[in-house]
């Protein structure tokens, strides 16, 4: 996945992004202290690199710290997509929608995800040739990607563009950055990181990988896959990459769907706080180990420079996080089943989001929030 918005960006520019967007802007002290540095006083060096008296300069006129003229509110859409490589002209998906929204006051947090099937209306969008119609919210990424006269070259920056408004128009929220990663680029951060300690809120059996972590074989006639399963049981674990990209991908089990999109909020939760606890922002060869594994796997769509967005988000803690499930169900039943839509719980709680009442919602609606 090469495509990039905008101009070309140094890889260890987008690197730095995916940590960004990934941990939630929660690791924004790595993002300004690769960018800007923090080395503290510098002295002057002579002609022959010796070290010297420092020289007289002018005071320096004052200047504008970065972010400084973020205050919120701010809102982050981070999609996961599948991109299957391995298959030509394959077109991205967006089978991970989370949604990050900081208040005006940017000290706090919420974050929700967006069921794959969620039928909702998108919009017609001429660049891909789409006429717009009602659909799963999955499809926005894909039929955006589609570029006239390159039927085998989709393009996943134009197809979050799709996706970024079909959101939009159906959350009434309007997005100030946002990214793109790939499952293989999410596999690659957490084993960079070495991995990832994570609570396993229920029995997982996975429907693609065996205990040793080869996938399982697609079963004569399509029928699923054959072969021994990686079980995750119940705990606290301690999960490699491909290990927590499996489990935060299972969909087939108790719960759905729901339960999935709790699992990846889980996950990138844990993320931020491993970033944060192994202060990764002082280690710059561990930062570096981070950018070329990513390499290409990930899109950075902003608005605002991501130093900007890190500094205004420096300050807050994974503990200011708020995780929230939003519930739905099922249109139509067995083989009319057309995709999800959320309950009417669900659909307010945006309403109050927007109205900068979220707090009071969870309080009467404890239900909402997603534990761990």
């Amino acid at each position: 996945m090469a495509q990039r918005t905008g101009a070309q960006r140094p890889r260890w520019v987008l690197g730095l992004a995916a940590l960004a967007a990934v941990a939630l802007m929660a690791v924004g002290a790595l993002v300004v202290t690769r960018l800007v540095g923090d080395d503290g006083p510098r002295r002057a060096v002579g002609p022959a690199g010796a070290i010297g008296t420092p020289t007289a300069s002018p005071t320096p006129s004052p200047t504008v710290p970065p972010g400084a003229g973020i205050t919120g509110p701010l809102n982050l859409l981070l999609v996961g997509v599948d991109t299957r490589v391995s298959v030509p002209g394959w077109e991205p998906h967006g089978d991970a929608v989370l949604v990050l929204h900081v208040p005006r006051g940017l000290d706090r947090a919420y974050l929700f995800s967006l069921p794959r099937d969620l039928l909702v209306d998108i919009p017609a969008f001429p660049k891909a040739g789409y006429r717009g119609g009602k659909t799963k919210l999955t499809h926005a990424m894909s039929y955006g990607s589609r570029v006239p006269g390159k039927p085998k070259e989709p393009s996943a920056a134009q197809g979050y563009e799709l996706l970024r408004s079909t959101v939009s128009g159906y959350t009434g929220l309007r997005f100030d950055a946002g990214a793109v990663i790939t499952f293989n680029g999410f596999d690659k951060l957490v084993d960079t990181l070495g991995g990832v300690d994570l609570y396993v809120d229920q029995r997982v059996v996975s429907l693609h990988r065996r205990p040793d972590g080869r996938h399982r074989e697609p079963a004569p006639g399509g029928g699923g896959y054959t072969g021994p399963q990686m079980v995750y049981e119940k705990g606290e674990r301690h999960l490699t990459g491909w290990q927590a990209l499996d489990y935060a991908r299972q969909r087939y089990t108790t719960g759905g769907d729901y339960a999935r999109q709790r699992h990846q909020q889980q996950l990138v939760k844990a993320l931020a706080t491993k970033i944060l606890d192994e202060d990764l922002a002082r280690q710059p060869d561990r930062v570096q180990q981070v950018v070329d594994a990513l390499g290409d796997t990930l899109i950075y769509a902003g608005g605002p420079r991501v130093v900007d967005v890190a500094y205004a988000l420096g300050g807050l803690r994974p503990d200011r996080f708020t995780l929230v499930g939003l519930p739905g169900a099922g249109v139509g039943q067995g083989s009319a089943y057309r995709g999800e839509q959320l309950t009417p719980t669900g659909r307010k709680f945006l309403t109050e989001l927007r109205a900068g009442r979220a707090d009071a919602y969870l309080a009467a609606h404890p239900e909402l929030r997603v534990k761990r």
